[in-house]
């Protein structure tokens, strides 16, 4: 991240440690915050209200916020909330490990999340301007193509797993198309994306191997450029340097494939649990894009997100926050914040406030791009595969939650088989 303060044994901890000892404290990792994220948000909104005191991943104290008001306060003030972790205490005292999984989330990089104000305006420029052309070159003619190929690999089976088989790989896939990597690279670094965001002992080897491959290509990109995001970053105007170039690379191939690949999964999860919503798809009288707004409500892609820094002494959901403390977002529990949504079976179509795109000067800038893979992907699986049904009860469908996400296990389906390219 960077050098170290100077340690001081005495300096405060910061209010999490108010609430009691690491003992006291929930962590969000582990066994039980895999099984029941939502019961978990739901017991601290009950017990501490709309911010609460919470652990990471090596008992890492930090304030997760849980009321979407006070989210929408975080994610539109930089100057009392910022994106800069240099200005983390725990860090800086020494209270968090240099090999901590957290600082593949947290930790400071030359990228347009880890900072605010004119140099976050100048790197984000650069990417949002190289998005908005892929987005008008043709994108789902990329998804349409890698889609048919996914599907080829079991149309003739008659039954697959759509995490397994589709969505865990397809968006990957179609960044391969856009940054000029291999095709052949896409799924094993899915996997290393997905290592990434998962945490534990293997994220930083992932990690490094992430770094590995974007350098190569960026060297590759300088002596071949081509209309791919990657020439883009090195040519924009904003004259971005080496370790800008990597760590934007690195940003958008992440993110932008665990989002995608775990909405894809939600989304053909809300598909092939309600015959109604799929018989409506099927014919027509619904579109794809009214299934993704109700998976952004119901289960953001990214259900914690990381994380915010206090900038002074301060006040938020009645409660104190000390300059320099850790905030994450709880956007999957925002969503839910009664106060804002009494009645959470209430259609939301139409209401786009939801949490999911984060907000304010951070906002995810890929969302046009990420719908589009997840839009043209359901379509393709539709028009490929008649007689798509749930292979298993509804009921018996798992989760597996990180302290970030929480991930769709599987989603067998039966159909009628079908010749490659059918």
């Amino acid at each position: 991240m960077t050098d170290r303060q100077e340690n001081d044994a005495g300096a405060p901890r910061g209010c999490p440690v108010a609430h009691g000892g690491g003992d006291a404290l929930t962590r969000l990792y582990g066994p039980d915050a895999a099984l029941d994220p939502q019961g978990i948000y739901g017991r601290l909104r009950k017990e501490y209200g709309a911010v609460a005191p919470v652990l990471l991943e090596g008992d890492v104290r930090a304030w997760l916020v849980l009321g979407y008001r006070e989210s929408r306060r975080v994610l539109d003030n930089p100057l009392q909330f910022s994106r800069d972790s240099r200005i983390w205490r725990d860090w800086n005292d020494g209270g968090v490990e240099e090999d901590s999984p957290l600082i593949q989330m947290l930790g400071w990089r030359p990228d347009c999340v880890s900072q605010d104000g004119e140099p976050h305006r100048r790197l984000r420029r650069a990417v949002t301007d190289n998005l908005d052309t892929l987005a008008g070159r043709g994108i789902r003619r990329h998804v349409t193509h890698f889609a048919n190929k996914q599907i080829d690999a079991f149309a003739g089976e008659g039954r697959a797993d759509l995490v397994g088989d589709y969505a865990e790989y397809l968006p990957m896939l179609v960044l391969t198309r856009l940054f000029g990597l291999p095709a052949a690279e896409g799924r094993s670094l899915a996997v290393s994306c997905a290592q990434v965001i998962k945490g534990g002992p293997d994220a930083m080897a992932h990690n490094d191997r992430i770094m590995e491959i974007l350098g190569e290509l960026a060297e590759r990109k300088r002596q071949e450029p081509g209309p791919d995001f990657t020439t883009g970053l090195l040519a924009h105007t904003a004259g971005l340097d080496e370790g800008e170039i990597l760590s934007h690379l690195r940003l958008v191939l992440i993110t932008a494939h665990t989002t995608t690949s775990n909405l894809l999964a939600r989304v053909l999860e809300l598909v092939f649990t309600d015959s109604s919503r799929l018989a409506g798809l099927v014919s027509g009288q619904r579109a794809v894009s009214e299934v993704v707004e109700e998976a952004l409500w119901s289960t953001p892609p990214l259900a914690v997100l990381p994380g915010r820094f206090a900038t002074s002494d301060l006040e938020l959901g009645g409660t104190q926050i000390k300059e320099g403390d850790l905030l994450v977002l709880g956007l999957a529990a925002g969503n839910l914040d009664p106060d804002i949504r009494p009645d959470s079976g209430v259609s939301v179509h139409g209401n786009q406030s939801h949490l999911a795109f984060s907000g304010g000067p951070h906002e995810c800038p890929g969302q046009g791009i990420g719908q589009a893979i997840i839009e043209t992907a359901v379509d393709v699986l539709l028009h490929r595969l008649p007689g798509l049904r749930l292979a298993v009860p509804a009921d018996d469908l798992t989760s597996t939650a990180s302290t970030w996400e929480a991930r769709l296990d599987s989603l067998p389906v039966e159909f009628t088989a079908q010749g490659a390219g059918a």
